[in-house]
């Protein structure tokens, strides 16, 4: 992505952030791994693993066939039930992990793939995000009107690098989610729509094109005569699609201009959070809430202006700023679905 002044300075900031998740997340109970009481299920007892919701079939592609055990507990996350499961392949305490965590409660904050910026979409008809790098990560909401937040939010890692694991088995990462999330869905009577079995995934870095070329995240952000007005030379952009959270960055010259940033269902209302908690953290931005269906629920879209230039800024003047803001969350939420 076009890293600007505020970029790295946001980066100083995103430590707070982090931090003020994971404290959250301690003292709601849900933040220890172990200690917990649980169950452990092998062999043919793994289709009861994560009460009946493990996609069994895509985490024995994962491991090749080996023998698998996994292992589970329901516990808290902000105050709301959250199960965990983690499978690995019996004998083999070096290799990798495969983790899961549903949330029954999705609207009521993020984390992981569902609140990563640089995500590709799941696609196949998934609101969902899927992450490449590093550790693979992937994350499917589904609709269901009887939970908290009127959403289910599904979560599964890879606990490897991506370098050391196959073409199939990052694959297998985003079928793991989206495979548990429709047994899940089917054990909570959720009435979402539930998209198709992925086969690929989209491992695009940013692309960083002429503002004319723009074919993902930044495609229809901004019209030809601003972008003329504005001197825009070049966007930075993701693949589009309904990722739980997209950016889009414009560039003039060397320098950035905007950068824009639309968030969803938990996404959103996890920057929500941090945003309200730790205002330092966002100073130069400008947000716009829109409402969405189901439990893609608050769109939370941002713009940020890098630091520099006239006034502390680089000549962004307030209706600039307002009408980029908008065109960029009319052309995000439309590829979302949400109502005009």
């Amino acid at each position: 992505m076009i890293e600007s002044e505020h970029s790295r300075g946001k980066t100083r900031t995103v430590g707070v952030k982090v931090l003020a998740a994971v404290l959250a997340v301690a003292a709601a109970g849900g933040a220890v791994w172990f200690g917990l009481a649980g169950d452990t299920a092998s062999g043919d007892d793994l289709g009861d693993s994560c009460r009946g919701s493990l996609a069994v079939e895509e985490a024995r592609t994962f491991f090749a066939g080996a023998e698998l055990e996994a292992r589970g507990h329901t516990g808290e996350w902000v105050g709301y039930d959250t199960e965990w499961c983690s499978v690995t392949a019996r004998g083999q305490d070096s290799g990798p992990t495969l983790r899961l965590q549903i949330r029954p409660a999705a609207a009521h904050r993020a984390s992981g793939a569902a609140e990563e910026a640089s995500a590709t979409p799941v696609g196949y008809g998934w609101n969902g995000s899927f992450v490449g790098r590093r550790r693979p990560e992937a994350a499917v909401l589904v609709d269901c009107a009887a939970l908290p937040g009127k959403g289910l939010l599904v979560l599964t890692e890879a606990m490897a690098e991506v370098e050391d694991l196959t073409q199939e088995q990052l694959l297998q990462v985003a079928r793991l989610a989206t495979e548990t999330a429709r047994n899940t869905a089917g054990r909570f009577h959720c009435e979402g729509a539930l998209g198709t079995r992925p086969s690929e995934v989209d491992l695009s870095e940013w692309r960083e094109v002429p503002p004319a070329r723009a074919s993902g995240t930044c495609k229809g952000a901004v019209n030809a005569a601003t972008l003329t007005r504005l001197g825009v030379t070049a966007v930075s952009e993701k693949p589009a699609g309904r990722a739980l959270t997209e950016a889009c960055a414009l560039k003039r010259g060397e320098k950035a201009l905007a950068e824009l940033t639309a968030y969803y269902g938990p996404s959103a209302e996890q920057e929500m959070y941090l945003d309200g908690r730790y205002p330092g953290s966002v100073e130069g931005a400008t947000t716009r809430t829109l409402t969405c269906k189901g439990a893609l629920g608050t769109a939370y879209v941002k713009l940020i202006r890098p630091s520099g230039g006239k006034d502390g800024r680089r000549d962004l003047g307030p209706a600039d700023v307002q009408e980029l803001l908008g065109s960029f969350a009319a052309a995000s939420t439309a590829r979302h679905g949400c109502p005009v």
